[in-house]
Parts: structure tokens; sequence; C-alpha cells
């Protein structure tokens, strides 16, 4: 019986397929947790391997010969990664879960060491990231992520399993004594419209959030445009405009002081939602008891969290005009 032919060294044929994913060496390191030279000297070693030139380093990315191999080795690798997920099973002690950064910094870090007492010898390696983990390739067991309303259809993955998790709502926030506010009463959602809104990547959270008040409006000019919602909720805290947050993020700054709820107690300002944030997994490893822990000890975890933390059903209003479908970082 003849045997199968002789295969390249493996960790030379792992940076391989990572590179062909993330396109970039360093990426590519930061992914597998090791230097750049050493991925470079693993590519450099498959090619001297195998005689063909795999990576262009003119241009960047792969070359023909190498984007053809790529396409070959990655379901192999998939499979590889599938097989093992399933064999391991419960064994696996350490769950990596990654998080939208706000999230993991905000609330999601300071409650770990509860799912530690309550699972014993279960570790949790907490990843915050701005992308998400790859799953089917099980760069992560669950990932926790923000999607709006209006960007979750259609977003489906064969083998990727979505729950919505944590269903906030989402209100303006400034600094107490920001001097643009010194004066002002805000007794409607119209009101906002006078003082310095602060943004994400683009605009359309305010227009979703003005549109739930049945505001028709033309946004000014933003006072900043920030990445991300963690980013934008700085820069109220500093007095530089007003945010759109929740309370899963700002609850420590409200509770301090340092930013206030523009409209609370106000009927006027209706409980709005803009989207979830999703605990998504792959279906070969959601069910692992490791994982039905972990997520059932988030939702106690987002159970326990004050009432008004998250979003009511809202009522019907009347049409307004449709909100743009941009897609943004969350809030």
């Amino acid at each position: 019986m003849v045997d199968r032919p002789h295969l390249p060294p493996f960790s030379a044929l792992r940076a391989f397929e990572a590179f062909g994913r993330h396109g970039k060496v360093r990426r590519t390191a930061a992914a597998l947790g090791v230097s750049h030279a050493i991925v470079s000297r693993h590519l450099r070693a498959l090619e001297d391997w195998l005689g063909v030139m795999l990576i262009d380093r003119v241009h960047g990315g792969l070359t023909a010969a190498g984007a053809d191999y790529h396409a070959l080795i990655g379901p192999a690798f998939d499979q590889l990664c599938s097989a093992t997920e399933r064999l391991r099973g419960d064994a696996g002690t350490r769950l990596q879960i990654w998080s939208m950064p706000g999230l993991a910094y905000h609330w999601l870090t300071s409650r770990l060491p509860d799912f530690g007492r309550r699972h014993p010898g279960l570790a949790v390696t907490l990843r915050p990231s701005d992308a998400a983990p790859d799953l089917n390739r099980h760069e992560a067991h669950a990932d926790l992520r923000w999607w709006r309303d209006s960007d979750i259809a259609g977003s489906e993955l064969p083998a990727i399993e979505r729950v919505a998790a944590i269903r906030p709502r989402v209100f303006p926030v400034a600094r107490p004594d920001a001097p643009w506010l010194k004066g002002r009463t805000i007794t409607s959602p119209s009101d906002l419209l006078t003082l310095p809104l602060l943004h994400e990547d683009d605009d359309v959270e305010w227009h979703i959030w003005f549109g739930a008040h049945g505001v028709d409006i033309t946004l000014p000019p933003p006072a900043a445009r920030l990445w991300q919602a963690h980013m934008t909720l700085v820069a109220a805290r500093e007095g530089q405009g007003v945010a759109l947050t929740n309370a899963f993020l700002a609850a420590e700054d409200l509770a301090a002081g340092r930013v206030v709820e523009l409209g609370a107690g106000n009927p006027d300002f209706r409980p709005v939602s803009l989207g979830a944030y999703y605990f998504t997994t792959h279906r070969d490893s959601g069910q692992s008891r490791p994982l039905r822990q972990f997520a059932a000890w988030l939702a106690d975890q987002v159970a326990e969290a004050p009432a008004d933390w998250q979003a009511a059903p809202l009522a019907p209003l009347p049409p307004h005009p449709a909100e743009p479908t941009r897609t943004t970082e969350p809030v």
C-alpha cells in the first residue's frame, strides 16, 4: 500500500494558510501569536520546499500559484479544525471569547471572575477586537458583537448561529458642566439638534434615534466623527458633545456624574433600540458544555442588569422619511 506523499512542515503550511486569509505578515503573526520574522521564515521555507513562489513581495498578497494552492488547502484546514473541535468536545478548559472593545472594557471584564467562581477549572480568554473572528476556522469559540437591526437581516452564514444576548436602550449623554449646556433646557428630542453631536464613522445611529421620535431632520455637521461608541462616550465625558450610548457602556460614568442622560424622565424621550449584542458561535462548538455554561452565565448577568438598561418594544409611530442604510460601528 502506497503511503501519502511527503508533506511540507505543518508549521509552514499553517503560516501560509493564515497569511492567505490575513494578507499581511504582521497581521498573520498577530493572529498566530508569533513574531513576524517567524512567519516570514515559514513562508520562505514553504516556497523553498515546493520550489514555487507563493508570495507576491512586490505588490503584496499571493501570486497566482499561491492563490491556487491556498484555495486547495484552505478547506483541508477547515476540516482539521472541525474534526479537532468535535473530538475535544468538553475536554478544552479555556474558552476563547471575542467581544466588541467597549462592551469588553466597560461591562464584561469586571464580571468574568464571577464566571470563574461558578465554573472552577474553566478559564476564559477575552479578546477585545474591532473585527469578528473567523468562526469557520475556529479562531474563537464565540463572539459577542453588535449588530444593528437594519444590518442583521441577510447577514446569516451557513454553520454560524447568532442569538441576541443584550438589547440595550440607547440614549443621549453629555457632560453636565459642558459650557454649551449652560442655561439650556432640553425639553424635546429636537432640542438636541442645536447641540454639538458626536458621531461614529457615519450618522446612521442619530438618524434612527431621531426617526424613532418622529423627528424629520437634517443633521448638523458633527462635532467630531469617531470610530466607535466607547470613543464617543469618552469624548462626551470630556465635554466635546452629545453621544449616543447605552448603560452597559456608560453605567459607571452615569453613576459618577461624569455624564448625564439628556431627557431622562421626560416621556417625550422614548426608549429606543438600535440593535443588539449577539452571541455568535459555530454549530460544531456552540453546543459544547463549556459554551453552554458560558451562554447561560451571560444570560444571568444580563438578567441582573437594571430593567431600564434594556429597550422595551416601541409602539408604532407615524411614517417618517426612511433612514440611511449605511453600516457603522456599534453603539
